[in-house]
């Protein structure tokens, strides 16, 4: 995709350009303290830390194009790790149901990457369809605290969580998007038990959390009781639209290309196989489509919009072309891409190639699945209404 920058633009990407190189980690020097450095010095330069936080609430207040930028920039280096569960997820939240009290209390931590959030959210009975959850939250006689009972599922990180942002059930009188209610507490206290999954990758990011009899006082209740499906569709959409990718994608895939290079085929190389060109060209036209939408997406939430549909659109064609990637690589691998473990064999690219495409089948799944993604879409962009029976 090539779009025209303005001179504006191009100092901004010079800009951005310069500061990584200045603030690249330097050999020796300890990763956590050249973490928080870092991103001391991205505030400094006026909310480069939080880029997609409002100006009033310490962002960059940048244009789309700027944002598109910083996007395409950050995904050629390597940046200090940072947790999305707090920053782009909880944050919004806050910024846009949160009581002056709750954005005071928590938006610092958040900001200062002191504190690890999880989103409790999925349950054994309810992971795409979330209004089904079952997790219920009781509020004491005296008004003053709810008591927590119930457990969620595929849960990321939250063995490393210092506060999980929970939907409860507080009423089940009515439709089930109603009665949801947005809680917030700490993971370490009485009553919570966190219970690892190993994924088909063989890595462990995800956990069953258990709640029994968890108490919850009533000012850490984002909003108002029972209005919490609000606040989660909100939430959803930053978070498809952060689970797209599309950057990271764009370089994964040239990296694909210079890997099937060193991949001999006949008399020349892979790259030079009609059939593996033809899909590597069908992922690029796909990719391209892509990045105009989240453009577009960038432009609306630069005039004040929410994030709409768009989300979706972008959630669902960005983690296929990420499986698709993932799918290639393995397939650029041959049959070195079945060694496992520690040991490389084969070509350098292979080692890890299968573990990464079988993590990989859950990109359509975590942050609602394709086919709930195709649902929004046909209800919000085409317009179509749901069967009657």
């Amino acid at each position: 995709m090539d779009i025209e920058l303005s001179t504006e633009d191009l100092a901004f990407r010079e800009d951005v350009r310069q500061f990584f190189g200045e603030n690249e980690i330097k050999p020796g020097e300890d990763y956590m303290t050249w973490r928080i450095n870092w991103f001391e010095k991205a505030r400094e330069k006026g909310g480069w830390d939080v880029p997609k936080w409002p100006v009033e609430f310490g962002g960059p207040g940048w244009t789309p194009t700027q944002h598109y930028i910083w996007e395409q920039e950050t995904a050629r280096i390597d940046l200090p790790f940072d947790l999305p569960f707090g920053l782009g997820m909880l944050a919004p939240v806050l910024i846009a149901y949160g009581s002056k009290e709750q954005q005071e209390r928590f938006l610092p931590d958040i900001r200062a990457r002191k504190v690890n959030w999880c989103q409790g959210y999925s349950e054994p009975g309810a992971g795409s369809d979330l209004a089904n959850l079952k997790t219920k939250a009781e509020l004491s006689e005296d008004g003053t605290f709810y008591t927590v009972n119930g457990s969620k599922i595929w849960t990321s990180l939250a063995h490393i969580a210092d506060w999980i942002f929970c939907l409860t059930r507080t009423d089940d009188s009515g439709i089930k998007q109603q009665g949801v209610t947005f809680l917030l507490f700490p993971m370490k206290q009485e009553g919570i038990e966190v219970r690892p999954i190993i994924t088909l990758g063989g890595t462990h990011t995800v956990n069953t959390v258990h709640f029994t009899d968890v108490k919850v006082p009533v000012e850490n209740r984002v909003g108002e009781e029972g209005q919490g499906w609000t606040y989660a569709k909100g939430l959803l959409q930053h978070e498809r639209t952060g689970l797209a990718g599309l950057s990271k994608s764009l370089v994964a895939l040239e990296a694909l290309k210079e890997q099937a290079q060193t991949v001999p085929r006949g008399n020349g190389t892979l790259m030079d196989d009609p059939g593996f060109k033809a899909k590597v060209a069908e992922l690029e036209i796909d990719l391209m489509a892509s990045e105009y939408t989240e453009l577009r997406s960038l432009a609306s939430a630069a005039a004040g919009a929410a994030p709409g549909p768009e989300s979706s659109i972008l959630k669902l064609k960005g983690t296929e072309i990420q499986q698709r990637i993932q799918k290639l690589t393995v397939e650029a691998s041959g049959i070195y891409a079945a060694a496992w473990g520690d040991q490389q064999v084969g070509f350098p690219f292979a080692k890890g190639g299968m573990g990464g495409y079988l993590s990989s089948r859950a990109y359509t799944i975590y942050g609602g699945a394709s086919e709930v993604q195709r649902d929004v879409i046909a209800k919000n962009v085409l317009g179509l209404k749901r069967s009657g029976k």
